[in-house]
């Protein structure tokens, strides 16, 4: 079965293509029922179809798809959801087995539909600046603001709010004298305050006490943001003139003590000024953070630099007295934001903490962007931001925004719940389970914005009892219903319809239809998703629970004989990524700190199967001069003198030179004709590392090293240790040893098989 295939027709990517027919053997079957899905997958061969879907009777609003069975002379159709017969619209008068719609042909199992409403306001980017930074640091963050905005449609609408003691909403319908709202950083303030005091909003638009200054022919959707919000082509000019002049924070730092940095009172009033102003439309909120918060609602550490950021070992014991009260205050502005359709980025420029452990709920629950950098001089922080900027080949940004997503399925599946970005809608139907994985209770999710690469991981239930087993050849579906607001302002809306059949629990053809990639990033979510609210060690527990359970179901041994142990060939490499899971930064926080585990979990959250496995078990590429380049084991075995790797973890991608070739290199062979051979041998790996450079959002750390060299240790700590100090001697003598006390693979694996063999896990 090619599942890359189906991913690229579908954007689907199941854990099992052909399902148990009964709970009781799903639950054996360890993994569950779940699915990969990345609604805007592109797909350039079909281009959306300018029409209105057709849809069942209320309340089941499934779309007519290629699995209805269809009576073309009664001019009917009966839903496979719910089974119930409907009359075919008059403009399909037409149809006939030979002259059938787009949507009920057996490739158009995806179809995208133009819907003639469109959203009355343009996409609304809100930026909201940090000036608690150094001359160079906010020098070249103004740079890259003024460039964005020629970037940006001329259609769209732009804000910009400025922070650091205070929080400044700046005016920008004044070329001649700039105006700016000052609210205080230490407060913060709620939305009636801030409709109050701005004049904004629906209850005060038209009131006698609205501030004047508003135009009068101004458009009603707007309720009176238009002095602050305004179309990039009108402000262009005014803005720019803002940025450029925009001073470091005046306030004056005492030595021993941080800057006063309102972050928490800046957002409150961007979020409080966009749900306002601009509810259910389009819109990104653009957090530019140079440093953690220090004063006033969300907080993260207090001014005085003898208090330390807040660690894991912190978070742990529960002893930061900021952590949990800025948590809250975060996730309450998350969940009014999503509600209002609205998305968050942030984008951190510190070589230390800005606290994006407690704002990662603006982020995930919203479907922004999260970057994290040491600086805003970066390259990294350049391109990354000019790339959430990037347009397709229409001129459109590619993005999706006040998105949501809703899954039908048969009477035999239940939605057990979502993982990814995105905040439940609240719709509590039938096909609800009780078993909650992820957000649960609902079958429907708002992902407010949106991108080609947004990946979300849903989970089902088998709900079919022992006794009711399904008849043979039945199938289970699953619709996909994806409505977004295109960046040309019209909605669209995505149907994806699967269909896998029902297979007896003995049977061969489930082992057969196992994705062990997807399935290791389903489980990998999950993992990570308990995660963050249970003990890292209890959730390696559960992981090496299911791993031995799964081998036991679907292993071929004698019993209490580990080295008959077998695993076919659709399950031979799930123990290996399980392997690399335990080790990796998602699940081992020591030497991350909480901002870094922020973001490395949330990149897991939304990224498809082939860069979700890229993070779990990087790639290692060797170039040496005894053949092509070529992919070689994750192992300490691969390290030689003689070569040179490259390694990609997807946040890193790092160029390693063996003692021998760095030596060669050093000495400037390189430089001579007769040494070509060397020269194109050390330019190979760089521009295969330029390529991944290009595509990759945010944009990966490159590193150049030597064997030995200190940042060598970014490719050591992902090897598996074959080689350790404890039997570097006994064979590899040619590779060099990992110091770690880590159990290697092998090792691991000899532990998997005795345990599977045995009566009980």
């Amino acid at each position: 079965m090619d599942f890359e295939a189906i991913e690229d027709q579908d954007g689907v990517r199941c854990s099992w293509n052909v399902l148990p027919n009964t709970r009781i053997e799903a639950t054996r079957s360890v993994v569950p029922v779940s699915a990969l899905y990345t609604p805007l997958k592109e797909r350039p061969d079909q281009p959306p179809i300018r029409y209105e879907p057709v849809m069942c009777k209320v309340p089941c609003r499934a779309v007519l798809n290629p699995y209805c069975q269809i009576d073309v002379r009664g001019k009917l159709w009966i839903c496979p959801f719910c089974l119930q017969r409907n009359q075919f619209p008059p403009h399909y008068k037409d149809i006939s087995a030979q002259n059938l719609p787009p949507e009920l042909l057996p490739r158009f199992t995806t179809i995208e539909y133009e819907l003639p409403r469109r959203s009355p306001v343009p996409p609304v980017f809100m930026f909201v600046v940090d000036t608690c930074l150094e001359e160079d640091e906010l020098k070249a963050l103004k740079d890259s603001l003024i460039l964005s905005l020629s970037l940006l449609p001329p259609h769209a609408l732009v804000g910009l709010i400025t922070y650091g003691t205070m929080v400044h909403l700046h005016e920008l319908g004044h070329q001649e004298c700039q105006k700016a709202y000052v609210f205080r950083g230490a407060k913060d303030y709620n939305v009636k305050q801030i409709q109050e005091m701005l004049g904004i909003g629906s209850s005060v638009r038209n009131q006698a006490g609205a501030p004047p200054g508003a135009p009068a022919n101004a458009p009603q959707q707007a309720f009176g943001a238009e002095r602050f919000v305004q179309s990039v082509e009108q402000c262009e000019f005014t803005l720019t003139s803002i940025l450029e002049q925009l001073q470091r924070d005046p306030w004056p730092v005492a030595n021993g003590r941080r800057p006063l940095r309102s972050t928490g009172a800046a957002m409150a009033v961007a979020v409080g000024m966009m749900e306002s102003a601009f509810p259910n439309a389009g819109g990104r909120i653009m957090l530019f953070c140079g440093g953690p918060a220090t004063q006033g609602p969300g907080m993260v550490v207090g001014p005085e630099l003898k208090e330390p950021m807040r660690s894991h070992h912190d978070i742990e014991k529960e002893s930061d007295r900021h952590y949990r009260k800025a948590i809250k205050f975060y996730e309450a502005l998350a969940r009014r934001t999503a509600a209002a359709g609205h998305a968050v980025d942030v984008f951190s420029g510190c070589l230390d903490q800005v606290g994006l452990a407690e704002m990662k709920s603006m982020v995930s629950l919203t479907g922004g962007n999260m970057v994290l950098t040491d600086s805003f001089v970066t390259a990294i922080f350049k391109q990354s931001f000019q790339r959430v900027l990037e347009k397709d080949e229409g001129g459109d940004l590619q993005m999706g925004f006040n998105a949501s997503l809703e899954v039908q399925t048969t009477k035999e599946l239940k939605v057990c719940g979502l993982i990814g970005p995105g905040i439940s809608a609240g719709k509590k139907t039938a096909m609800v389970s009780d078993t909650e994985i992820g957000i649960g209770g609902t079958t429907a999710w708002k992902l407010a914005a949106i991108n080609s690469r947004t990946t979300v991981g849903v989970y089902f239930e088998v709900a079919n009892q022992q006794s009711q087993a399904l008849q043979p050849g039945s199938r289970g579906l699953v619709q996909f219903c994806t409505t977004y607001q295109h960046a040309r302002g019209e909605y669209r809306m995505r149907v994806t319809t699967i269909a896998r059949s029902w297979a007896e629990g003995a049977s061969p053809e489930i082992p057969a239809s196992f994705d062990q990639e997807a399935a290791a990033v389903l489980m990998a979510r999950i993992a990570v998703f308990k995660a963050e609210n249970e003990e890292v060690g209890d959730v390696l527990r559960w992981l090496d629970r299911m791993l031995i359970r799964l081998c036991q179901k679907f292993g071929d041994y004698r019993r209490d004989d580990p080295a008959s142990f077998r695993l076919g060939p659709n399950f031979s490499i799930y123990p290996q990524f399980m392997y690399h899971l335990r080790r990796s930064q998602f699940l081992q926080v020591f030497n991350s700190s909480p901002d870094e585990t922020a973001f490395y979990r949330h990149c897991l959250f939304r990224e498809d199967t082939t860069n979700s496995l890229t993070m779990i078990q990087p790639s290692l590429m060797s170039y040496g001069f005894e053949g092509a380049p070529a992919p070689v084991l994750l192992d300490s075995v691969s390290m030689k003198p003689d070569v040179i790797l490259m390694l990609d973890t997807f946040f890193h991608i790092l160029i390693w030179h063996g003692n021998t070739i760095a030596e060669w290199r050093k000495a400037g062979y390189h430089e001579q004709p007769e040494y070509e051979n060397l020269k194109l041998l050390l330019e190979a790996p760089v521009v295969d590392a330029q390529s991944l450079l290009v595509e990759r959002m945010p944009v990966p750390r490159y590193i150049v090293c030597d064997q030995h060299g200190s940042q060598a240790r970014f490719l050591v700590s992902k090897l598996n240790p074959s080689t350790s100090y404890s039997n570097a001697n006994q064979q590899y003598n040619d590779s060099e040893p990992v110091l770690t006390d880590d159990v290697n693979i092998s090792t691991f694996l000899s532990a998997l098989s005795g345990l599977a063999v045995k009566n009980a896990s």
